[in-house]
């Protein structure tokens, strides 16, 4: 059961008047539970208005808060995240639809598309898989810097395959795109993938079973997608030792790691006959390794 629906609400009013002052006042609010809390009353604004954040700001004086906007803060000092209020979150300059079946995609990820694009700068890859697809944000932004590209995005939620579906045909990527239920952990799991994909994109559960995460995460994010046992190493253990039945022989492996995994998943990938590229991501941590034969 969500934090949302064990407390009950603080009977906080419905707000009107102007927006800068409500927004002064909300941001005051969210300070309590958020490190970004004009950000985050700011984006709910918006979405209660119905208006990107960017006229928001440029026509603030002359604009009149929503009721709406009271129930929408009310869900995010419950800790809900802004993403599943508002349902998109931006990726590599694309919005995606995301719910409470799928991890809302996080700027470190990104630097798995900016690697693919540097990576494939010469020769753009022609088939791409992507390991545990849930919204579709790596395949899709992927697809969208390769046209020429055609991918497969795999996981073992129906519900979060159905969220990749509906970004896709938002995105314009329907034709380029096909997403296969699929589980890992199930024998023989790589055989109905086929070989051959010149690029294989994961970002797999990684979170140790016994980290503690804030409650928007713990509480709000599918446990599914999170976490990889105690040592956060279970779906590497599976994923890295089925490459070789994915890669073409010049294929290459982009696998986002956690900030403390690099020495673990890098002997593991060794012990797979793989060579290693390091990559840190924005907040220096160590966040993305590229294997290749």
């Amino acid at each position: 059961m969500r934090l949302s629906q064990r407390m009950k609400p603080a009977g906080l009013p419905i707000w009107m008047g102007d927006v800068a002052g409500v927004l002064r006042a909300a941001t005051k609010i969210l300070g309590e539970i958020s490190d970004s809390p004009r950000l985050d009353a700011e984006l709910l604004m918006a979405h209660a208005l119905k208006m990107e954040r960017a006229d928001l700001l440029l026509k603030l004086p002359e604009l009149a808060a929503p009721a709406e906007f009271s129930a929408l803060l009310e869900r995010r000092r419950q800790s809900e995240p802004i993403a599943h209020i508002i349902g998109t979150k931006e990726f590599w300059g694309l919005d995606f639809i995301v719910s409470s079946d799928v991890l809302i995609p996080r700027p470190d990820s990104e630097l798995l598309i900016g690697e693919a694009v540097r990576l494939f700068a010469a020769q753009h890859p022609q088939r791409i898989l992507d390991l545990g697809t849930g919204s579709g944000a790596l395949l899709l932004a992927a697809l969208n810097e390769f046209p020429a590209a055609s991918g497969l995005g795999i996981d073992a939620s129906t519900a979060a395959l159905q969220i990749a579906h509906n970004n896709a045909d938002a995105l314009g990527l329907a034709d380029q795109s096909k997403f296969l239920l699929l589980d890992w952990t199930l024998p023989d799991w790589t055989g109905p993938l086929g070989s051959g994909f010149d690029l294989v994109l994961a970002n797999p559960p990684y979170v140790s079973t016994n980290a503690q995460l804030s409650a928007d995460v713990a509480e709000y994010e599918p446990h599914r997608a999170l976490f990889a046992g105690e040592d956060g190493m279970d779906d590497y253990r599976i994923i890295i030792p089925g490459l070789e039945n994915l890669l073409s022989p010049t294929g290459m492996a982009l696998l986002e790691i956690g900030f403390d995994q690099a020495d673990e998943v890098s002997e593991l990938a060794s012990d797979n006959g793989y060579h290693i590229e390091l990559k840190k991501d924005l907040g220096k941590n160590d966040r993305l390794l590229i294997l290749r034969r």
